[in-house]
Parts: structure tokens; C-alpha cells; sequence
């Protein structure tokens, strides 16, 4: 089994601090994706320390985004954001990295860490976020067409369907759960892909895996489901044990969002 687990940091420092190393050390992940590092690659592999492999992209924005990837096996090759060998304006980095891992079995896998932008409906940033899905469209059609085994994980910032969301009927219009958005979803899943979460989480509402800070979010579970580990068609049926690692207190969490765990006989 290779366990891959993404979380949504938010902050890699402040993570540690508040215990993401010892959920590290106890759940042993051979490959981790993490988005919103918000730091260099020599904190992070400092936190990380010996026996881990890490490709990271910083975002050029200081204390923003950020996506990474780290693995205990290794790397046959790594590519970092969606430019085409193009540079990428400054708030479209830190969102994308992808590596091909060697697999014991002596197989490779393709994962990827993605990290969209959150956007705000009706202004620029939200025109920034569907410029970027249409790269993000792009490319996985392209991992599709590849015929390798894929996992895409990480915070894509778009809850899918009602059941995705506590209170959907109060955010029909907003950013993360616009029609538009959610068609993006639509068009990939249509394609192929199959949203690990969902599949093996039953029909919901959740399970969520980001909680706002605000009132009792958490502890009413009043949250949304913006996480994902969607993975080519062949490779799905390899997956189980796939799980939202909730804190069982607000005060145990190390972060906003919880992980997204997956076990995949490889």
C-alpha cells in the first residue's frame, strides 16, 4: 500500500507549531501534497527533515499559496507550475507541482499538489481564478490522455454539489460555489475523473474539509468539502481507506483544513 495524504497547511510553520509533525510521525504517508506552505524551500524541508524528497513552488507574492510535494520515495522527475516554460504572472504561482514518483513495485506514479485561487465573486481576482482553471483544464486533460496513473490532490477552492457545502442555499452566489465554478467539476469528472472523496464518502452532506474560523464553525460541523484527491479511472480502483482526517477538537487541529488520506494498492 502507498498512503498519499494533502492538506491545506495554512502556513507550514504554524502547522508545526500547533502539531502537524507528530500527525506526520503517526501517519505515515509515503507521499504528502501540501498547499498554502507560505514559506521557503529551507523551512520546509528544515520541518520535514531526513529521509524525505520535496519539490516545492513558492508563490512570488511573499506569504502567499504555495503547493508542495514530499514523498519518502523517489523522484524520477519533477514540473512546477502550469507556464509551459513560460514565466506565470505573480498570483498564478505557488498553485501547481507535479512529480513522478518510483514506486517499489519499480512502477511510476504521477501526483500532482494543486492549490486554486479562492477568488471573490464579481471582481478581478475572481476573473484571475477562471483564467487559471482554464490552465488547470488544460492540463488534466492531458494527464488524462497520458494513460499513467494519476492523483491529483490538494485544495481546489470549488465545492462541487449541496452536499458539499452546509450552507449551500446562502452561498448560491458566492465565490468557491458559483455555478461556473462548479461546471469546471462537471467537465472533469465527466472526463474521467473520479473524486475519491465523494466515491467513498458516501452520498453526505460531507464530509467537509474546511471549517471557517468564524463563531462554531467547527463544532457544528458547518463546513465545506474543497478538498480532493481525484485520480485516473484504473488507478480508482486501487483506492480505499479514504478518509477526511478530522481533528476531534478545535484546539487539535493544526490547521483550517483537514487532511484528505488515501490508500492505494500499488
Amino acid at each position: 500500500m502507498v498512503t498519499i495524504a494533502t492538506a491545506n497547511v495554512n502556513g507550514v510553520r504554524a502547522a508545526y507549531r500547533n502539531g502537524m509533525g507528530e500527525w506526520l510521525a503517526e501517519r505515515k504517508p509515503e507521499i504528502l501534497l501540501l498547499q498554502e506552505v507560505r514559506a521557503t524551500d529551507e523551512i520546509l524541508e528544515g520541518l520535514l527533515g531526513e529521509g524525505w524528497n520535496s519539490v516545492h513552488q513558492a508563490c512570488d507574492i511573499k506569504g502567499r499559496a504555495g503547493v508542495a510535494i514530499a514523498t519518502t520515495l523517489p523522484f524520477a522527475a519533477v514540473r512546477v507550475g502550469l507556464g509551459n516554460g513560460e514565466p506565470e504572472v505573480p498570483v498564478d504561482t505557488g498553485r501547481w507541482v507535479e512529480a513522478d514518483i518510483e514506486l517499489p513495485s519499480g512502477e511510476v506514479l504521477t501526483v500532482v499538489s494543486v492549490y486554486i485561487h479562492s477568488g471573490t465573486a464579481g471582481t478581478p481576482k475572481m476573473d484571475q481564478k477562471f483564467a487559471h482553471l482554464e490552465k488547470v483544464d488544460a492540463r488534466l486533460r492531458e494527464l488524462m490522455d497520458s494513460g499513467r496513473h494519476v492523483v491529483v490532490g490538494g485544495d481546489v477552492n470549488i465545492a462541487h454539489q449541496n452536499v458539499d457545502i452546509k450552507n449551500w442555499k446562502g452561498n448560491l452566489k458566492s465565490a468557491g460555489f458559483l455555478p461556473e465554478e462548479r461546471a469546471y467539476l462537471d467537465r472533469w469528472f465527466e472526463a474521467g475523473w473520479v473524486d475519491l472523496g465523494r466515491r467513498h464518502g458516501g452520498e453526505g452532506p460531507g464530509p467537509y474539509t474546511w471549517w471557517s474560523n468564524r463563531g462554531q464553525s467547527f463544532a457544528n460541523d458547518a463546513g465545506w468539502r474543497i478538498d480532493y484527491q481525484l485520480s485516473t479511472p484504473a488507478l480508482a480502483e486501487l483506492a480505499s481507506n479514504v478518509h477526511v482526517d478530522r481533528a476531534d477538537s478545535y484546539e487539535a487541529r493544526w490547521s483550517d483544513h483537514a487532511p484528505l488520506l488515501a490508500d492505494y494498492a500499488l
